[in-house]
C-alpha cells in the first residue's frame, strides 16, 4: 500500500526536515507552500495559502497525487505569528492568523479525509504555547491554543475510523524564522536558550522525528507530545 505525506510549509525548518525523515522511508512527500524545497522525491504544490481561492486552485492537482487506497499522514504545519498585545490586537491580521493556523488545518481534512485509509493519520504542529502564555503574541497564542483544541476534536470525532491524531508542542526551535524573528541578534538568541533546560535550541530534526514517531504509532491517538528540552518556569 502506498504511504503519502502531505505537509503543509515545507520549504523550510521543521517541514523541510520532516518531508526529508518521511521520504528517506520510503514514503511519497507533498509539499504545499509558497516556496518549493527542492528535496529529492518530493512534489512540490505551490500555493499561497492566504489566496481565497487556494482551495480550487490545488484540489484537482492534489487529489490526483493520491492512489485510492492509502495510508496517509497530513501534518498541519504551516503557520503565521505575528507580534501583538491584547488591546491592541489588528483585526485584519488576527483573521490572517486564525485561518492559516486553525481554519486551513480544518479545511484540508474536509478534502482529504474521505481518501484516509485505516492506519492514516491527523497530526497538527502546536507550540508549547498550546498549553502556556507568554506576553506579546497574543494573537499566535489563542491560534495554537485553538490546533490543540482541533486535534482533540480530531480524536473524538474521527472514533472508529481508524484514523490517529497528535499534537506535537515544539519549544524555541533553531530555524530561519527564529533567527530571523530576533533579527540575528546573538546576544538574544543566547538569552532565549537559557529558556531550556538543556540551554540550547531544539533542532528541527528532532522534531521531524517526533512527527515521523507519532504518524506510525497509533497508540497516542489524542496525545499532546512536547519537544522541547524542558524549560525554566518564571
Amino acid at each position: 500500500m502506498t504511504k503519502t505525506l502531505i505537509l503543509t510549509g515545507g520549504s523550510q525548518g521543521i517541514g523541510q526536515k520532516t518531508l526529508q525523515k518521511f521520504v528517506e522511508q520510503g514514503w511519497q512527500g507533498i509539499n504545499i507552500s509558497r516556496k518549493p524545497t527542492q528535496l529529492p522525491g518530493v512534489i512540490d504544490l505551490e500555493i499561497d495559502l492566504s489566496a481565497t481561492n487556494w482551495v480550487e486552485r490545488i484540489e484537482k492537482e492534489l487529489l490526483t497525487r493520491l492512489p485510492d487506497s492509502s495510508i496517509l499522514c497530513l501534518i498541519h504545519n504551516a503557520a503565521a505569528l505575528i507580534p501583538d498585545r491584547v488591546g491592541m490586537i489588528d483585526p485584519v491580521n488576527f483573521e490572517k492568523t486564525l485561518s492559516l493556523n486553525v481554519i486551513i488545518p480544518s479545511t484540508l481534512n474536509n478534502l482529504l479525509l474521505p481518501r484516509m485509509s485505516k492506519d492514516s493519520s491527523i497530526l497538527y504542529v502546536g507550540s508549547t504555547l498550546s498549553e502556556k502564555a507568554v506576553p506579546g503574541c497574543a494573537s499566535y497564542l489563542v491560534s495554537k491554543h485553538a490546533v490543540l483544541g482541533l486535534m482533540r476534536a480530531t480524536c473524538q470525532d474521527l472514533a472508529g475510523s481508524g484514523v490517529h491524531t497528535c499534537c506535537i508542542c515544539p519549544g524555541l526551535t533553531d530555524t530561519a524564522m527564529l533567527r530571523e524573528r530576533c533579527q540575528h541578534d546573538e546576544k538574544l538568541l543566547e538569552i532565549l536558550k537559557k529558556i531550556s533546560l538543556a540551554e540550547r535550541f531544539v533542532e528541527p530534526e528532532e522534531i521531524a522525528d517526533i512527527l515521523w514517531f507519532a504518524a506510525n504509532h497509533p497508540v497516542l491517538n489524542g496525545s499532546v507530545i512536547h519537544g522541547n528540552l524542558g524549560q525554566r518556569e518564571s
